[in-house]
């Protein structure tokens, strides 16, 4: 039977080309055609921006999180283990606990929190695929890894802040807007704007000529690139709710649970025999009672925050607190899966 090396989701070669399905093909092509249709003029009502984040509940994106319970162990022990089991629920019980509580006595400090964690955590979810699957070997070291996380993340996080300030301050104010908070206007006006994205751009190209001097293989750096590149320009064109959205479900979630699936062994078994179906199944049923669970979590927040909006925009913005709420905890579980791989 074929395992991951060393419990840390390093992929025998057989089970690489199924996932590459994940890490490539359903992130680039749904990506493109957006940046495309949305480059050629095309407009979607607003209430129809906030259907890839609805899809999210149940299509990767908040699943792909749910099965940290099981990921933590399998890469500390290579099987599930009580005490590691124990571990992974003290993390959400006091760092998600904690995070809720900043929601109700911070809002806005909560929100930028928010963002800057899920600057990081989007960066690092490209350091395993990238590494695992499309094989570039540019990222051997950490300065490097570190210059890949901060630009990966900066892109979702910082470029529809750049093309869309209006848009972007509204999606912040119905964060905090439900905990009574109200967000300032200077870090949307030209001048913030024009300081982030020559320092964004530069970071970008620093990143990739980096990248470009230290790979031994041009076309897997080509790779790294390309996806940079496009990146930029989706963000750059497609309105921000919409885009987040679909990055989460096709880009960000099926990385992560590729990740997921290299560290069991009877999911890297199936992929070796050319059974991605199978391991998503196996993945899936590990995921649904937490996603459930979450889902419950989702609907005790709406009911304690002091002021949701009762529309779709409202009911989409409490579920993205409750989404920043479990991110903290999974950022903790991702980092520490990190540290295992000996990416820091």
């Amino acid at each position: 039977m074929a395992v991951a090396s060393e419990h840390t989701g390093t992929l025998p070669a057989t089970a690489r080309r199924p996932l590459r399905a994940l890490v490539a093909w359903l992130p680039w092509l749904p990506v493109a055609a957006a940046a495309l249709a949305f480059a050629a003029g095309l407009s979607v009502p607003r209430e129809w921006r906030y259907v890839p984040l609805v899809v999210s509940v149940v299509a990767f994106g908040l699943p792909h999180g749910a099965v940290d319970w099981a990921a933590l162990p399998r890469a500390a022990v290579g099987h599930l283990d009580r005490r590691w089991l124990a571990v992974v629920g003290l993390v959400y019980l006091v760092f998600g606990a904690a995070y809720a509580v900043g929601w109700f006595l911070a809002p806005l400090a909560a929100a930028v929190a928010f963002l800057l964690v899920t600057w990081f955590h989007w960066g690092q979810g490209e350091l395993h695929p990238l590494r695992e699957v499309v094989g570039v070997d540019h990222l051997d070291a950490r300065w490097r890894r570190g210059l890949t996380v901060a630009v990966r993340g900066a892109l979702p996080m910082g470029v529809p802040l750049l093309a869309f300030p209006d848009r972007y301050r509204a999606v912040l104010e119905s964060f905090v807007a439900p905990f009574g908070g109200t967000v300032p206007a200077w870090p949307f006006t030209a001048d913030a704007r024009l300081a982030l994205g020559t320092a964004l751009a530069g970071a970008t190209v620093a990143t990739l000529v980096a990248g470009f001097l230290a790979a031994s293989n041009r076309r897997v750096w080509a790779v790294d690139a390309g996806e940079t590149v496009l990146l930029w320009a989706y963000f750059l064109v497609v309105p921000p709710v919409f885009a987040i959205g679909l990055y989460f479900c096709c880009w960000h979630s099926p990385r992560h649970v590729a990740r997921v699936l290299a560290l069991d062994d009877a999911a890297v078994d199936a992929l070796s025999r050319g059974r991605l179906g199978g391991a998503l199944a196996r993945f899936a049923r590990e995921a649904v009672v937490p996603t459930l669970v979450a889902l419950l979590g989702c609907v005790g927040l709406w009911w304690l925050a002091p002021a949701p909006e009762s529309t779709l925009a409202g009911v989409v913005a409490v579920y993205l607190v409750a989404i920043a709420v479990l991110t903290l905890p999974h950022v903790v579980v991702v980092t520490w899966l990190d540290r295992f791989a000996g990416y820091w």
